[in-house]
C-alpha cells in the first residue's frame, strides 16, 4: 500500500501560507514562492532584532553629542569625564535627559567639568 499525506501536507502548506500573509503579489499564495519569502523573513527578523539595538545606541550617541557641544565638549570627552568621575548612567538616559530635562542633562555636565 502505498502512504498517502491525508491533511498533513495540506495543513504545512496552510501554517506557511498564514505566515506570508501581507506579503505581495504570488508571495503570499503559492507555497513554494510563500516558502521562500517566510524563510527569508525570518533571516531578516532574526538580524535586525541585533541590527536594532546598534541603531538606538548610535542615535543615543547622536543626541548626546549635539547636547554637550552646546558646552563646548565632544562626546568622547563627556563619556571619559563621566568615566573618571564614576558617574554611571547609560546612554539611552542620557540622551532622555538631553532632549526632555535639559537643565539635569547641563547639571551633570557641569558637574564633570
Amino acid at each position: 500500500m502505498r502512504v498517502k499525506r491525508g491533511t498533513v501536507r495540506t495543513d504545512k502548506h496552510k501554517k506557511i501560507i498564514k505566515l506570508a500573509k501581507g506579503f505581495r503579489g504570488r508571495r503570499k499564495s503559492v507555497f513554494k514562492l510563500a516558502k521562500q519569502a517566510v524563510i527569508k523573513a525570518g533571516q531578516y527578523a532574526y538580524r535586525d532584532r541585533r541590527v536594532k539595538k546598534r541603531d538606538f545606541r548610535a542615535a543615543w550617541i547622536v543626541k548626546i553629542n549635539g547636547a554637550v557641544r552646546k558646552f563646548g565638549i565632544t562626546y568622547s570627552d563627556f563619556i571619559s569625564l563621566l568615566t573618571k568621575n564614576n558617574i554611571t548612567i547609560n546612554r539611552k538616559l542620557l540622551a532622555d535627559l538631553a532632549e526632555n530635562d535639559p537643565k539635569s542633562f547641563e547639571a551633570i555636565v557641569k558637574k564633570v567639568q
